[in-house]
């Protein structure tokens, strides 16, 4: 007993010493939204090139502790509190991994296991990923507005053959386009180029040049964007910008190096923007052309196109973005049947109205036709601007004017002639409308006499149509009591003549018709009738008649009390 009891107490102090120790030396927390990483100091010393440690090893530990209470030796190990990677909505993590197996040649996008930038991308959420051994690169994810698509390019893999689509595993473009909506791509996989869907134009605005409108400017001025949207929309604008400060670039070469070999009819000058517009861009070429009479004439139209979703991937593989579709496919086209189509009128029918809308009929039939196998579909081609020298336009204007004038004056002399007629036919409106009134009235008057005398002829003819019911109904009731008087007379009779030969059988039955009628005669006697027999003895009838008094008979019952003498 003597040494359990100081062993026990040893247990308690170090017990309680231990306890001191974990709690106040070895706690820490990781609060909301921090991780922990954790740092061995001793153990087995690292593989060249490793730079995470495992369990047992010495260095910084793979795994990092989340948020909560936590303990740890501080002499074997070294803590750092680190924020974990929160990305928001609206945004991606692209991972760039410094552990894991190394890349084949020629690859730059790994998978999880391999070092380098990982091919997936983490989405919005928290993540607690050791940055010693992991790098988050927190970027937009892409936003398609409504009215555009986005033309993926893959930026890795083996090449596509030419004007081919990418498949999977290769770069190039690729044929699947992305819809309006949110997308968590890795820019480093996929570079996205937003293009316009639907309705676009190109203005060519004669001697100053042009510039392409685009749906953005029709549909979006004024109406502020959502931010990844706008993003999109910026980077779209600084690519085409980009474009078009090279092409001026180029224009301008060419302008000082080949000026006299222009090409006949197409008249170049630098490009440029108007304004800091997004979606207004320059071109740098306008149409002129000589008509058939030898004048030059310079147009400035509008044409409206339109871009397919199934087709944009293959116009983008091709010839690129929108202001290079305009200026390598469209504006050639424009400018080469303008010329073409222009050459075959006069001057005059550039001036006049009939023959411009007929070349502005044919301008769009032969774009829409051409255009057509290039995929773009265009809607209208309108001529909003001739330009005519001046000296055939004056004399044509002043000849139109004078024509017009003619017929300015023509339609004043008819309009008086109209509103002499007019006034005319008003005051045959007001006659008519009187005499529609007196019609009126008439005809309501007759109507009345109509009216009333309906009313009687209905009247007579129901005092008629009563009075033959009455006749009828008299008539039904005299014809009534003749066939019951009839009926009765045949009843009595048939009654009679059977009674008659029922007295005729009872007095065959009787054989004596004397026998018969005492019969009937005593059968139909009276039942109070009294009968007295009186017996004869001495004396006579007479003396005894008047002895006897009725009374002493007994009434009608005396004939049977008495005894029957009749013998």
């Amino acid at each position: 007993m003597k040494t359990v009891k100081p062993l026990l107490m040893l247990l308690v102090v170090v017990a309680v010493a231990w306890g001191v120790w974990m709690w106040f030396f070895c706690r820490f927390y990781a609060g909301p939204n921090e991780m922990a990483v954790i740092i061995a100091k001793t153990g087995d010393a690292l593989p060249p090139g490793q730079i995470l440690a495992a369990e047992g090893q010495k260095g910084v530990q793979a795994i990092v502790l989340g948020e909560g209470r936590h303990f740890r030796d501080p002499i074997r190990f070294e803590r750092q509190i680190r924020p974990a990677v929160i990305i928001p909505p609206g945004k991606v993590g692209v991972v760039t991994s410094k552990v894991g197996d190394d890349l084949p040649p020629g690859e730059f996008l790994a998978d999880e296991h391999q070092k380098g930038i990982w091919r997936r991308v983490l989405g919005p959420g928290k993540y607690r990923m050791n940055p010693v051994g992991y790098d988050i690169q927190i970027v937009d994810a892409i936003s398609i507005p409504i009215g555009y698509a986005g033309v993926l390019t893959s930026l890795s893999g083996e090449q596509a053959e030419p004007g081919a689509f990418a498949g999977p595993r290769q770069k190039g473009v690729r044929r699947d386009i992305l819809q309006p909506g949110l997308y968590f791509v890795n820019p480093k996989e996929y570079k996205v180029d937003v293009l316009e869907i639907g309705v676009n134009q190109v203005s060519l605005l004669g001697r100053e040049g042009g510039e392409v409108i685009t749906k953005s400017a029709l549909t979006a001025q004024g109406r502020a964007m959502e931010r990844l949207q706008s993003n999109v929309l910026e980077q779209q604008r600084q690519s085409r910008l980009d474009y078009i400060a090279e092409a001026a670039q180029s224009v301008m070469r060419m302008e000082k190096v080949a000026a006299p070999a222009a090409v006949p009819g197409a008249k170049v000058r630098s490009m440029q923007t108007y304004g800091d517009s997004s979606v207004t861009l320059g071109l740098a070429q306008y149409v002129e052309f000589p008509s058939r009479d030898g004048f030059e004439i310079s147009l400035d139209m509008t044409v409206e196109f339109e871009l397919l979703p199934d087709h944009i991937a293959s116009i983008f593989s091709g010839y690129g973005d929108l202001p290079a579709v305009v200026d390598k496919i469209i504006m050639p086209q424009i400018t080469s049947i303008s010329r073409n189509k222009g050459s075959e009128y006069r001057a005059k029918d550039f001036i006049v109205g009939e023959g411009r809308e007929i070349f502005q009929t044919e301008l769009t039939k032969a774009l829409a036709s051409t255009l057509k196998s290039k995929n773009i579909i265009v809607h209208n081609a309108l001529i909003r601007h001739v330009g005519v020298p001046m000296q055939i336009l004056d004399p044509i204007q002043q000849a139109s004017i004078a024509i017009e004038q003619d017929k300015t004056n023509q339609e004043k002399q008819n309009t008086a002639k109209k509103l002499a007629e007019l006034n005319t036919e008003q005051t045959l409106i007001e006659q008519r409308r009187e005499q529609v009134a007196q019609e009126t009235v008439k005809i309501k008057a007759e109507i009345d006499a109509d009216q009333q005398k309906q009313v009687a002829e209905i009247q007579a003819e129901t005092l008629r149509q009563v009075a033959d019911i009455a006749r009828e109904t008299a008539a039904i009731r005299a014809n009534r009591v003749r066939i019951l008087g009839e009926a009765e007379a045949g009843a009595l009779k048939m009654v009679e003549g059977e009674r008659a030969n029922g007295l005729l059988l009872k007095a065959q039955a009787f054989g004596d018709p004397q026998a018969f009628a005492l019969w009937e005669f005593a059968r139909n006697l009276n039942p109070d009738i009294a009968l007295n027999i009186l017996h004869t003895g001495p004396g006579t009838l007479w003396t005894d008649l008047e002895k006897a008094r009725l009374s002493d008979l007994g009434g009608a019952g005396a004939i049977k009390n008495q005894p029957d003498t009749t013998r």
